[in-house]
């Protein structure tokens, strides 16, 4: 949901300055080997994961930045759609960037304005996470899936 996140990260700056993983996943940055593990173990199982992504357009660095980090989340087995934020105006969506976790929880997740992490709050109760559900499917819907995708 944001345009931007933790602005400070190296990773991002070394994207800045050029550097690229030309889609391969084998040479991607150590934190990425336990999200990557993750998903690829959970889909293993059955677990559908989906990610979706409302973006601004044009589009930040940063949100450039992720898209051409996403390969390395489809190949861990994770489905990615982006929605351009114009295509979302008349959607009711969470103010916040959230996880949903089987249609019975949400992990709501809090960032300054310079979209540095600031709170996570957990939430169980029907009316939200029904709320929340709908939201997302809503997105889904109506997003694009990755490989089709190219940040205006």
């Amino acid at each position: 949901m944001r345009d931007i996140y933790t602005p400070g990260d190296p990773e991002f700056a070394r994207w800045r300055a050029g550097h690229r993983y030309e889609e391969d996943a084998a040479n991607l940055p150590d934190w990425w080997g336990a999200w990557g593990n993750l998903v690829a173990e959970t889909t293993a199982r059955g677990v559908v994961m989906r990610r979706a992504r409302v973006v601004s357009e044009p589009a930040t660095d940063y949100i450039r930045y992720e898209h051409d980090m996403t390969f390395a989340n489809v190949a861990a087995g994770e489905l990615v759609r982006w929605l351009p934020r114009r295509q979302a105006a008349d959607l009711v969506l969470p103010g916040t960037d959230l996880w949903l976790f089987d249609g019975t929880a949400v992990l709501f997740t809090f960032f300054s304005g310079a979209g540095e992490v600031v709170d996570r709050e957990w939430r169980t109760d029907p009316p939200v996470v029904k709320q929340v559900e709908a939201a997302f499917e809503a997105v889904w819907q109506r997003a694009i899936p990755h490989e089709e995708y190219k940040p205006a």
